[in-house]
């Protein structure tokens, strides 16, 4: 195939990747109750899951900090077209989250071609870790992060004559943040697999500076759950210390393999 044809075939990849994502996001657009309600709005209900688990967590430990009510706080929008634009950001964004697999997969189809036998293999592994990574990250900022640090800050008073009305804007900058952060930290292993590959990480590194690393994942999850509950701190340090212990992990299998 000449240079022209290569860039027919990625003329038409693009095209099927833009033209799943809009079908995608003109679905998410007609379904605003299960988008908004169901998924997006779901960490202002006292009802959410995550306060769920972790009241009935709580009243097992007898410790009633655990059970969070989120009934005071007030969301209001201030913007004319806010939430307009917030539908179709919303919906567009999911799109995107959603079509990720076949976008990748059309990617793929369209690279593969070109690669060695030998380095298919670990370019699916690849992939697969970072789709897997990268919806573990979401999870996490979506079931744990947000919803405790919505609640922290959205309750949190100077002064009692001072009330929150979150704006809709503050509200969706913050979750969309949080989770497309978090889903990139996620790819703290397969970024140290592709250094250790090129030889710029060493597990001896790690060794090195394991102490730094966990007061690193102390200082952030202090920064994104600004609470006095040390409960609350180590399920979000936990796992980014045990991030860091992973990529050490894949660090040391590729030392072997070389």
């Amino acid at each position: 195939m000449n240079f022209w044809g290569h860039v027919e075939v990625l003329r038409w990849t693009l095209i099927r990747s833009l033209a799943v994502v809009a079908a995608l996001a003109v679905a998410a657009f007609c379904f605003k109750e299960i988008v908004f309600d169901g998924i997006v709005l779901a960490p202002c209900s006292s009802d959410f899951i995550t306060y769920r688990a972790l009241c009935r967590l709580g009243n097992l430990l007898g410790f009633e900090g655990l059970c969070f009510t989120t009934g005071t706080i007030e969301m209001i929008n201030i913007n004319l077209a806010s939430q307009l634009m917030t539908h179709i950001s919303i919906s567009f964004y999911l799109a995107i989250i959603i079509a990720m697999p076949y976008i990748v997969t059309e990617a793929w189809l369209f690279v593969s071609p070109a690669l060695y036998k030998n380095e298919r293999r670990p370019a699916r592994l690849a992939v697969l870790a970072f789709f897997v990574q990268f919806y573990m990250g979401l999870a996490l900022a979506y079931f744990i992060i947000f919803p405790l640090t919505y609640n922290f800050l959205g309750n949190y008073q100077v002064s009692e004559n001072i009330v929150n009305q979150i704006s809709l804007n503050s509200y969706i900058s913050t979750f969309i943040g949080m989770l497309l952060t978090m889903g990139l930290v996620f790819e703290m292993p397969v970024v140290a697999y592709f250094f250790a590959k090129i030889g710029v990480l060493h597990s001896e590194m790690f060794s090195r500076y394991r102490k730094i690393a966990i007061v690193v994942a102390a200082v952030l999850a202090a920064f994104i759950t600004p609470s006095t509950d040390v409960f609350t701190m180590m399920l979000v340090a936990m796992p980014l210390y045990l991030l860091y212990e992973f990529s050490a992990v894949v660090v040391r299998k590729v030392e072997k393999e070389s």
